[in-house]
């Protein structure tokens, strides 16, 4: 009996959230103090789709920091204490988790700039292809998609399993570059991390990559909020909108249209990714 009243006790919550009573409180991950303008660009989306969704949810962060393989644990786990967070995605990851497929980023998270040693920024300008950049050994983290990535496309990588240790490596000329998503760099540079190297300024990194909303498999009916939230934005141009608020001033500063692109391949995109919708898009290769 006891078993079945908290059944009904959590039901009767999940529908009170979609019927306008009590809102649902969703919880996703703390907020990283070095990539402060994403955090906020995320969270205005959320809580924009899901104002649209027509929904009742609130959202809070969770109380402690969490690395990215914990949060992916934490919404594996149909009792982890996330509802949902937002990372690259990869077919391995939708196998595990619910995606909402909307790039929250416009697949800004595929446009890569890279931190360098200052002593080495002239020698980037001969970089002009995929062969050129082959002879550079990039840093990169032991479990990040991007690994993967980079040498699907016959680059050679260094990995670490701390984030932070990729900067030393840099410094200590253990590797060559450090490749970073676009969105990222500025506040890396703020944080000091990233004391005395510099964003190499002629070459562009690009591949087919994609951040979305992820959810528990168990919560479909959220995931289903959140695309029509999302998809609402899309069609009215409020997403596009947001997005360049938040965006505009570093694509435009760090000339991500201007610059020598490197395309790469992305083996790690699943088939499903909607690269046919132009307007989810910020750039579409031809």
């Amino acid at each position: 009996m006891r078993r079945r009243t908290l059944l009904s006790l959590l039901m009767a919550e999940a529908v009170a959230g979609h019927a306008g009573g009590a809102p649902t409180t969703l919880l996703y991950p703390l907020h990283d103090e070095s990539r402060v303008l994403l955090w906020r660009y995320h969270e205005a989306l959320i809580r924009q789709a899901l104002q649209r969704s027509g929904a009742s949810y609130q959202i809070a962060e969770s109380a402690q920091p969490m690395t990215q393989s914990r949060v992916l644990r934490e919404l594996a786990d149909a009792t982890g204490s996330l509802d949902l967070a937002w990372t690259m995605t990869s077919i391995e990851r939708e196998a595990l988790l619910q995606p909402v497929r909307v790039p929250v980023d416009r697949g800004l998270i595929g446009f890569r700039l890279a931190f360098v040693r200052p002593e080495h920024v002239d020698r980037w300008q001969s970089v002009r292809s995929l062969e050129d950049l082959r002879p550079y050994v990039a840093g990169q983290g032991l479990d990040w998609p991007d690994t993967e990535i980079l040498r699907a496309n016959g680059l050679t990588v260094r990995g670490a399993s701390r984030y932070t240790a990729l900067f030393d490596m840099l410094r200590l000329g253990r590797v060559d570059y450090f490749p970073r998503a676009a969105f990222e760099i500025d506040g890396e540079i703020a944080s000091g991390m990233a004391a005395g190297l510099v964003v190499e300024p002629h070459v562009l990194l690009r591949y087919p990559a994609a951040s979305y909303l992820f959810v528990r498999r168990d919560r479909p009916e959220l995931a289903a909020d959140l695309q029509r939230g999302l998809d609402a934005m899309v069609a009215d141009g409020s997403f596009a909108r947001l997005f360049q608020q938040h965006f505009g001033d570093l694509i435009s500063r760090h000339r991500l249209l201007q610059r020598t692109r490197i395309l790469l391949n992305n083996p790690l995109l699943p088939p499903q990714t909607p690269l046919h919708k132009a307007g989810y898009w910020l750039l579409v290769d031809g």
